[in-house]
């Protein structure tokens, strides 16, 4: 699903995983939303997700999570 922000900005509902997960992708955990900041390979094809907020998040091959998305206009 795709929808527009008041901003004007496209944003999109996705699944992300280790290998598709992007720096600004907003995921919900725990009620609250965290946005990625920076990613760290870890061995495995695990990754270390740091968020704005400083708290760390690692996450592994299986691992599935909902994350909105910001579409960049080209």
């Amino acid at each position: 699903m795709r929808s527009y922000v008041p901003g004007g900005a496209l944003v999109s509902n996705v699944e992300v995983t280790a290998t598709t997960v992007q720096r600004g992708d907003i995921i919900q955990l725990g009620g609250h939303a965290f946005r990625v900041t920076d990613l760290l390979q870890l061995p495995q094809g695990a990754k270390q997700l740091v968020f704005d907020s400083g708290e760390l998040l690692t996450i592994h091959t299986r691992t599935r999570l909902a994350a909105v998305r910001v579409l960049r206009r080209r």
